[in-house]
């Protein structure tokens, strides 16, 4: 059966721009998905159509192919197995028995493809950078607010300082395959077909290394520990990454070195939870300063300050010292919010047990007018019960 037009599947026409088809695939892709249509074949197909089409015209190379020969020019490179290293299905083609029109389609192929593959000079994959790692790294609340430095270890791939990441031993240096001739690749024919594989050698880097480094046995690079010295901003907050350019992985063979990431997360702290730049904390109060009101010494990161307690604060009042959180790494001061907490004396003598009656009896006096919290809720429950 022959392919739809992929600008057709699209609902396109051969003049829309990258956004255009990047915008529509988004919609008919999210249209179609098995996740929306369990069960249905058609959108199934559906799905395999659009998505076949993306992967041909939001590629610019595969796109020129397409507007200038159609189905007939994609090969194995749209939608199919093998079809991961862009048109490999023409990198091989041997134009060589079609005359003056071979070399003219081979000139096409080459200039849209950028087909040095079989001219030699693949030996640009010889060298590969560094891999990213990652640290966690655990720090009290007062160091994320005030920032500090701290010394780390982190076991990591570097530079063999015998051969300088050649792999070679000193004195020597890799050579050109010569299976390959220094492509990283091998050509098999079948037929008019020419087929190319990576170089079973060299692997595809195209240089071999005959005698290789006695100290790092030809990768180019050690496994060793190292000390880091990592400052921290003041302000910094759970999940924030630290970014240290060039002190990831070294590269293979020469290659440059990877990044380290050095992510933060916060210890628990004892009296403050953090939310954003604001602090959070529970400040007990005794039941004579809730009630008539006073001023209590409560501790901050930055020192001890007065808190002001108004006349009948009740258990769970936020008490809001302003400027008093963190000010955050990307700008602006949070707040301290003050959580009251009533305490219940304990361990009372008779005496105290006696006066405490004594003010519970005068409360009941006027119970409305003293305790509206109280009464309010016994009035709901009666007219629950219907009562």
């Amino acid at each position: 059966m022959a392919k739809k037009d992929y600008y057709e599947v699209l609902g396109l026409s051969k003049t829309a721009t990258d956004d255009e088809i990047k915008k529509t695939y988004r919609k008919l892709a999210m249209k179609y998905h098995h996740d929306r249509n369990p069960g249905d074949k058609s959108a199934e197909e559906k799905f395999k159509e659009v998505k076949e089409a993306y992967e041909v015209l939001s590629d610019s190379k595969k796109r020129a192919m397409y507007d200038q020969f159609g189905h007939a020019g994609m090969g194995g490179a749209a939608g199919g197995e093998g079809a991961g290293g862009g048109f490999g299905g023409f990198g091989g083609f041997d134009f060589g028995n079609m005359g003056d029109m071979g070399d003219v389609l081979g000139n096409i192929f080459e200039g849209v493809f950028g087909g040095g593959r079989g001219r030699g000079g693949r030996g640009q994959n010889y060298a590969h950078r560094g891999s990213d790692i990652g640290y966690a790294l655990k720090i009290s609340l007062e160091e994320a607010v005030h920032g500090t430095t701290v010394k780390i270890k982190i076991p990591t791939w570097t530079v063999c300082d015998e051969c300088k990441g050649s792999g070679a031993k000193k004195g020597t240096n890799p050579v050109t395959c010569k299976t390959c001739g220094g492509t990283g690749q091998i050509r098999i024919q079948q037929g008019m077909f020419t087929l190319q594989q990576t170089c079973h050698v060299c692997r595809g880097a195209g240089k071999v290394i005959s005698d290789p480094c006695l100290k790092c046995h030809g990768q180019g690079r050690v496994q060793e520990q190292k000390t880091l010295e990592v400052k921290i901003p003041p302000g910094v907050d759970e999940g924030d990454r630290i970014r240290l350019a060039g002190e990831g992985e070294a590269g293979i063979h020469g290659g440059s070195t990877g990044d380290l990431y050095v992510e933060i997360s916060l210890k628990p702290h004892p009296i403050f939870k953090r939310q954003g730049n604001d602090l959070y904390c529970e400040v007990p109060i005794s039941f004579a300063t809730a009630a008539l009101g006073g001023e209590i010494e409560i501790p901050t990161l930055d020192g001890k300050v007065m808190l002001k307690i108004p006349p009948e604060t009740q258990s769970g009042k936020i008490l809001r010292l302003r400027g008093k959180g963190v000010k955050g790494v990307r700008g602006g001061i949070g707040d301290l919010l003050c959580s009251a907490v009533i305490e219940t004396p304990i361990r009372l003598s008779e005496e105290q047990k006696e006066l405490l009656k004594q003010f519970e009896e005068s409360l009941l006096k006027d119970s409305k007018r003293h305790r509206p919290k109280t009464d309010s809720w016994f009035d709901s429950v009666k007219n629950f019960f219907g009562m």
